[in-house]
């Protein structure tokens, strides 16, 4: 009895052993899975943010390559502007403790970096107007690269030049990101929030020979 009872306390603590490395290993494998999930996030993340800046880089260029007529630039310049002012009027109104503090966009930009609560108060002013920050960030380019050079036109000579500034949009904007920017910047102003947009295979059943026939009579500034 006494070397069977060796025995089975002998194979007892081998059994204790194995489930201890087994329960280390499991631990381990437990580890790798939770590391490589981490990494497949981060890679996913990167993939993203690289997609978003190949995205911004192709809009750049466009507005860099892109040839608008000097009514054309400031038509959409001016839709811009008031698009930026109707941001700048939103997160104003959610912060009117701050609102002397915030005189334009470019202000809440640069303090919403630093301030949690102005940027919460743009990321809800965006979400209000039916914008996305690409779209701001489009806008934003299209600010920088064509403002420089660009008239502001009122309501009443937009009307005059352009009886519908979608379809001319769609027709003289080649790069997809910035037409879809600047269309919605055209319905935040005319209709106070964006929505879907329509087709392009829609919009380009209306003629646009009407549009062209406005800008050549106009004069260039």
């Amino acid at each position: 009895m006494t070397s069977e009872g060796s025995g089975l306390r002998g194979f007892s603590a081998t059994v204790n052993r194995l489930e201890r490395r087994l329960e280390a290993v499991s631990s381990k494998f437990e580890e790798l899975d939770e590391a490589a999930r981490l990494l497949t996030e981060r890679l996913e993340q990167h993939k993203r943010t690289f997609a978003l800046q190949a995205h911004q880089d192709q809009v750049w260029v466009s507005l860099l390559e892109e040839k608008f007529t000097t009514a054309e630039t400031n038509l959409f310049f001016s839709y811009v502007a008031d698009t930026f002012h109707c941001c700048r009027s939103q997160v104003a109104r959610k912060l009117p403790d701050l609102a002397h503090s915030l005189p334009t966009t470019a202000c809440i930009l640069r303090r919403k970096i630093k301030n949690r609560r102005i940027n919460v108060a743009w990321e809800s002013a965006l979400r209000d107007l039916g914008l996305s920050n690409m779209d701001a960030k489009i806008l934003c380019a299209f600010f920088v690269t064509q403002g420089y050079q660009a008239e502001y036109y009122s309501p009443v000579p937009r009307r005059t030049l352009a009886e519908d500034v979608e379809v001319l949009i769609r027709k003289v904007v080649k790069n997809q990101g910035l037409r879809d920017s600047l269309l919605r910047a055209v319905q935040v102003v005319d209709k106070g929030k964006a929505g879907a947009l329509v087709s392009d295979s829609a919009k380009e059943q209306k003629p646009a020979s009407s549009i062209k026939e406005h800008f050549s009579n106009q004069v260039t500034h």
